[in-house]
């Protein structure tokens, strides 16, 4: 089972990802656990204050040493992972996750005010950040990074969802649509409802190129193209309906006038 342990001040932020969805049924199947530690809990402040004024001055209050320290003195085991969530932490994305999703115990650390003490950072095994952008705190963050680990766990969605999914090989994944067939004049593409799979496997893996260039440029220069997806290409530039497609549609025609 997959362990998620999250050191916060408001644990109770992460019902909205524990007790709804894909993973409160994780939950119920035992297939993940995400334990909440409410730093609060480990303060020797009388009032379970956990925060000071930054010494020399400064803004705002910085959440102090030694409450985030005995939370995870309490949760830590040989296995574990430490993970603090913060601005300065390398940018989190699809393959972070899949990378994270090997270890057993995944301990995150969630910041708030102003900031921790900077004495906890040599506690944590590495920082990660959401991308270059300040949140009230590292909730959300750890919230995402639960979410997009927990789906990557056999069992917790089908893995037929898992194919083709978004930024795998640094593409995003083609257009999907949903019945009604014609939406206020916009319908979808015919070959979808060809019943030729390989037809339509090739014209989504054009899809998925065009979008990606389209959208994030970024990506797409960075994706290798496979001899599969050079020659996808190819035929696509000699004709904007290719052989394979325009068979697809004739053999198909059947089902396709079904939705018209």
């Amino acid at each position: 089972m997959k362990k998620f342990s999250v050191l916060t001040i408001f644990p109770q932020m992460f019902d909205s990802i524990t007790k709804e969805s894909i993973l409160k049924r994780a939950i119920g199947k035992n297939l993940i656990e995400v334990e909440l530690v409410d730093i609060r809990n480990f303060s020797l402040d009388k009032s379970r204050r956990i925060d000071r004024p930054p010494v020399g001055g400064g803004a705002g209050l910085i959440m102090q040493c030694q409450p985030i320290y005995d939370a995870l003195k309490s949760v830590r085991k040989e296995n574990s992972h430490v993970i603090i969530l913060s601005p300065r932490g390398k940018t989190y994305n699809q393959s972070e996750a899949r990378r994270l999703k090997e270890y057993e115990h995944l301990i995150l650390i969630c910041g708030h005010y102003e900031g921790i003490d900077e004495r906890i950072y040599r506690y944590a095994d590495e920082e990660i950040s959401l991308g270059d952008y300040i949140l009230t705190g590292g909730e959300i963050g750890a919230m995402a990074i639960i979410d997009s680990i927990s789906r990557l766990v056999e069992g917790v969605i089908t893995s037929s969802s898992l194919d083709d999914e978004s930024f795998d090989n640094n593409l995003l994944e083609y257009p999907q649509y949903a019945e009604p067939y014609d939406f206020l004049g916009d319908k979808v593409p015919s070959i979808l409802y060809s019943g030729n799979h390989e037809a339509i496997a090739k014209y989504r893996k054009k899809q998925a190129l065009d979008l990606t260039k389209e959208k994030r440029p970024d990506l797409f220069n960075k994706h290798l193209l496979t001899k599969e997806e050079k020659k996808i290409l190819e035929v696509y530039e000699k004709e904007k309906v290719p052989k394979f497609e325009k068979e697809a549609l004739l053999k198909g025609q059947k089902f396709i006038k079904d939705k018209k």
